[in-house]
């Protein structure tokens, strides 16, 4: 299964893992979250504690209006779905979400707001 994978300050990058639940937990480093905050067929696959585990922060999510709503951490893979299960992104996808994701950015907390920087 090809996937884009997004590690904390790293670009995206086009990995292929076996499909298998192991190989997923492996790569996010516990139990899979997906979240589908995309009109596109895909999911976001993270690790479900990372937040509590204290992952580094990763990405942020942001709405239509650019506006920060929550933070990725730790790593996580973009894939494709299909039918029943996560599958292979296409080249358009990998493109697409490439380019969303291309800069690592940097979370700084400044009093009660958390504020994200590209770098």
């Amino acid at each position: 299964m090809i996937v884009l994978a997004i590690q904390p300050g790293k670009m995206p990058e086009q990995v292929e893992l076996d499909g298998s639940l192991e190989s997923m937990q492996a790569f996010v480093g516990g139990s899979i979250q997906a979240v589908y905050p995309f009109s596109d067929p895909v999911a976001i696959a993270c690790n479900d504690e990372g937040k509590l585990m204290g992952l580094e922060h990763n990405r942020a999510l942001r709405d239509e209006a650019g506006n920060v709503y929550d933070v990725l951490c730790g790593p996580f893979f973009i894939c494709g779905l299909g039918e029943e299960n996560f599958a292979s992104l296409s080249e358009e996808l990998i493109q697409k979400y490439t380019r969303l994701f291309q800069h690592p950015e940097l979370f700084l907390r400044v009093g009660n707001q958390l504020m994200v920087v590209p770098f």
